[in-house]
């Protein structure tokens, strides 16, 4: 964490970045530099994000608890948003709220795409990753991953039945 909540470009610059491959795609590979964590953000998770052409951002999914968007700098991706595809490009924005249809872009240009992805950090949140068929459920630090297939009812009732 910086001493103030302010990073000028040359902090930025002078970033290491970090390279992350989804464990659920191997096609999503970037290079992030997370810029909420360097200000001191706690709810909220802001990064600079950079991937290569032909590569994705991440497995397609969605957050049961958490918005999250992503605001383009520079390139050329399509966006798949459920069962849709759209173009986006630099200037463009796309925010996807909790509950919403499952998502993930790929580079589609012939240079990096550059982009901010924020989203919040609520202590419980649970992730879906359809056509990975896995669901990840966070409860503080801990993450759990279990098979969509594997996860059942086990007591079905409403709040408060309990009574």
């Amino acid at each position: 964490m910086t001493d103030t909540p302010i990073l000028h470009k040359r902090d930025i610059d002078g970033m290491e970045e970090l390279e992350r491959i989804h464990p659920f795609n191997d096609k999503a590979v970037i290079y992030m530099k997370s810029l909420g964590n360097v200000s001191g953000l706690t709810s909220l998770g802001a990064h600079l994000v950079r991937i290569a052409p032909g590569d994705e951002t991440t497995a397609c999914h969605n957050h049961e608890l958490s918005d999250e968007f992503v605001y383009i700098l520079s390139g050329a991706a399509t966006l798949t948003l459920g069962e849709e595809e759209h173009e986006l490009g630099t200037g463009d924005f796309a925010g996807f709220p909790a509950n919403g249809p499952p998502h993930l872009m790929k580079n589609t240009g012939n240079e990096d795409l550059v982009y901010i992805m924020a989203g919040g950090r609520p202590r419980v949140d649970i992730v879906n990753y359809p056509h990975a068929g896995m669901k990840m459920y966070k409860v503080g630090e801990r993450l759990d991953i279990v098979e969509t297939q594997d996860v059942k009812v086990v007591i079905r009732g409403e709040q408060g039945s309990e009574k």
